[in-house]
């Protein structure tokens, strides 16, 4: 949520339309970042029920306009910290089509007919976004850096979007990085030997990466 919100009170009507037009559709994104945080299925369904609960509670405090995909990463990051990273709590077990029913009733019964395939497809997705073996080395990572490296080099925020979601100044989120992709590179070096790169080629498209985010 920003730093000053401001809530805007909205018809149940309005409400439930703007949730299903500006943040249903980060579902799979989110949930891409959710498995690759806790690395678990359940877990990370669990963590997107959660987030969209908080946002469907909060939305109102949403502004029109700014980055849903940012606001709904931001949540889910905040839910991760508090209720999986320190194993405090864990979210109530809620069926995500009774979410989705409660602010979306008409399409409930055709959403049933696919739900079961719905997170096969997203673990799926998420699993051909990167090779086994870049996964294995990013899932290796401590959860910091592994994070920083979803969210920049994966999902595409700029540093500043990646200072809002993760709360932290941008000089932190540069040196995060840099750090996380050293990281990443040490442990990729083998693997990418075996694929016919060198080191210079590594450093390269890490010089690439790092460019195009400046």
């Amino acid at each position: 949520m920003s730093d000053s919100p401001e809530r805007v009170k909205l018809s149940k009507e309005e409400k439930d339309r703007r949730f299903q037009a500006e943040l249903m559709p980060v579902l799979d994104p989110l949930y891409n970042f959710a498995y690759r945080l806790t690395l678990d299925e359940d877990d990370a369904n669990d963590l997107v029920q959660e987030t969209y609960l908080k946002a469907y509670r909060f939305f109102e405090y949403f502004e029109p306009g700014t980055n849903a995909k940012a606001w709904l990463f931001r949540i889910l990051k905040n839910s991760f910290i508090n209720d999986f990273r320190k194993k405090s709590k864990q979210p109530a077990k809620v069926d995500y089509s009774e979410i989705e029913g409660y602010y979306n009733p008409d399409d409930v019964e055709a959403e049933g007919e696919i739900g079961a395939s719905s997170s096969d497809m997203r673990q799926q997705s998420t699993r051909d976004l990167i090779g086994d073996e870049v996964a294995s080395a990013l899932n290796s990572l401590p959860v910091d850096f592994r994070t920083v490296i979803i969210l920049c080099d994966l999902e595409g925020f700029t540093y500043e979007e990646m200072a809002k979601v993760l709360d932290i100044p941008i000089g932190t989120v540069r040196s995060r990085l840099h750090r996380a992709r050293n990281f990443l590179k040490d442990k990729l070096e083998k693997y990418a030997q075996s694929m016919g790169y060198g080191n210079d080629a590594i450093d390269d498209e890490t010089e690439l990466t790092e460019a195009e985010n400046n």
